[in-house]
């Protein structure tokens, strides 16, 4: 049930990105009484600054992290029938060439350097391959395709690079980050719980065997209970322990830096690029929102505030020069026309580097008097999964709960087969003529089978109200605010949608005077360059 002003929860959350909003679903599920507080709005911070990919993390296999890939292997297609409009397939292009080199300080190249000397630098084609065959086989694979190997000087997928002769292509998917989350909050609310954006938690202390919690929002200050409490805060998992809960721990995080670029299409198929570089790292090239290609990311020890990343011209530039090392055409700074930064809140294990450092999550329970639990890390692949641990780990102090139920449950508007799609969109241009194909494939893969509650009985365009441009009409505008959490135009721009993109600065402008701000925002967490 939903918590009273007054009333007592069994959990309250702080963070409303992915991890919190994942913990608030899977609670509110077994019947558990919650209430989530994040500070901005839903996926304000690191959730809507990732590379947006259901994926198991090839490279993370030469850091010998086999239970994490595999679980996040597995979570793909599970993941993919639980929002098939917000999620899907995407096959990649891993290029290889036996003159690449590599300054790589892995696991694996370590021990590749010491067993054949010859080969230290190098990620040789058997080495790629033998990565890729556990790929395809220690997750459960059934839906995706598996790898296949290219011969990219005949293949039209080559057209784009420079000379290269062999590449393999294997499967991941694609998700929308921001609308993942904000799609969790709304059947987390749907099952009971309280989900409050805007709301600072300034307190927390044990007081009487419960959580005694104090926040700042929209309504003003207000005091809760709660007989858990569940320190989801992401980047501020740290701050939260230390200058919220006033508790010390001797676990700290480590804030990794992950920034982006979107430039215009550089390609025409719908493939993503995975590209190798001669520093140990990899980036991807993906295509974006129909018109743009998103490159990323970088791996950068952040050491400021987490609500003050950016991506630097540094990395921008570098992101850059990486791409057109591959690329036929260079990829210059100048035709970058967004970019994006987030930090990653990973578990501080001691890694001499950014990159090495680990992207397993870390669970710490904290018992002493009514429990904190702190999460630490993770990936946007594995959150459901990570909801299930930290359930297991309350567990004790909740017997009467209910079990795991998340998995093969759809989120709202996914409730329809993954292979639906095609039938789902021709459905949606039938019943909605006045839409152009560009505009029910973008409503499809916002909200799916609620796309027919959005337009209602719309018979013409003039029936969706005001029209901000880009197909943002003012139903799907009220949609956002009535059901979706969204206050400004840069949560509707910027993170229900991606319309930002695609829209002048103007028609921004004229949103935000709509929405009643005195000074919209033009650009998400990270800006224009």
């Amino acid at each position: 049930m939903s918590t009273q002003p007054g009333s007592v929860s069994d959990l309250f959350i702080l963070g409303g990105g992915i991890n919190g909003c994942g913990i608030a679903r899977d609670a509110a599920g077994r019947g558990l009484s919650v209430t989530l507080a994040e500070m901005g709005d839903l996926a304000q911070a690191t959730s809507s600054a990732s590379t947006k990919l259901f994926h198991g993390g090839l490279r993370y296999l030469e850091f010998f992290e086999f239970r994490l890939v595999r679980e996040a292997l597995e979570e793909r297609e599970t993941l993919l029938r639980a929002m098939p409009h917000i999620s899907w397939p995407m096959r990649f292009v891993l290029p290889w060439s036996p003159e690449m080199r590599f300054e790589s300080d892995t696991p694996t190249s370590r021990l590749l350097g010491l067993v054949m000397p010859w080969m230290r630098g190098r990620r040789p084609a058997w080495l790629i391959r033998l990565g890729l065959f556990l790929y395809d086989h220690i997750g459960g694979r059934r839906i995706l395709p598996g790898t296949r190997r290219l011969d990219l000087s005949t293949d039209p997928l080559g057209a784009p690079l420079k000379p290269f002769r062999r590449a393999w292509e294997y499967s991941d998917c694609w998700v929308q980050d921001a609308r993942l989350v904000v799609l969790n909050a709304r059947d987390a609310e749907a099952r009971g719980a309280t989900i409050l954006p805007r709301t600072r938690v300034t307190r927390a202390t044990r007081t009487d065997g419960l959580w005694q919690i104090r926040t700042e929002g929209e309504d003003g200050p207000r005091t809760h209970h709660a007989r858990a409490l569940v320190n989801a805060a992401g980047p501020w998992v740290a701050e939260v322990i230390r200058d919220v809960a006033h508790i010390g721990s001797t676990e700290s995080v480590r804030l990794v830096r992950g920034s982006h670029i979107v430039v215009p299409r550089l390609y025409d198929h719908d493939r993503c690029y995975f590209f190798q570089g001669s520093d140990g790292r990899i980036i991807f090239a993906i295509p974006y929102e129909q018109d743009f290609t998103l490159i990323g990311t970088t791996d950068v020890d952040h050491h400021g505030a987490p609500g003050d990343a950016r991506c630097t011209p540094d990395e921008r530039d570098y992101l850059c020069r990486f791409a057109s090392a591959y690329f036929r055409a260079p990829v210059t700074p100048d035709q970058v026309v967004w970019t994006y930064s987030g930090v990653r809140p990973l578990y501080n294990d001691g890694a001499k580097s950014a990159t090495a450092a680990t992207r397993d999550y870390v669970l710490s329970l904290d018992p002493d008097g009514p429990p904190l639990l702190n999460v630490f890390g993770g990936k946007i692949t594995t959150y459901r999964r990570l909801a299930e641990s930290a359930l297991a780990k309350l567990g004790p102090f909740f017997p009467k709960a209910g079990g795991p139920w998340t998995a093969g449950v759809p989120l709202p508007g996914g409730d329809f087969p993954v292979d639906g799609v095609e039938a789902l969109r021709a459905e949606i241009a039938a019943r909605y003529p006045f839409l152009t194909p560009r505009e029910v494939r973008r409503l499809l893969r916002t909200h799916g089978t609620e796309t027919f509650a959005v337009l209602g009985t719309a018979q013409a365009r003039e029936d969706l109200g005001r029209d901000f441009g880009a197909g943002l009409s003012e139903a799907e505008v009220r949609w956002f605010l009535d059901r979706e959490f969204a206050r400004t135009a840069e949560d509707v721009l910027w993170r229900r949608t991606k319309l930002g993109l695609h829209m002048t600065p103007a028609q921004i402008a004229a949103l935000g005077e709509w929405l009643g701000e005195t000074a919209p925002s033009a650009a998400a967490q990270g800006g224009h360059p």
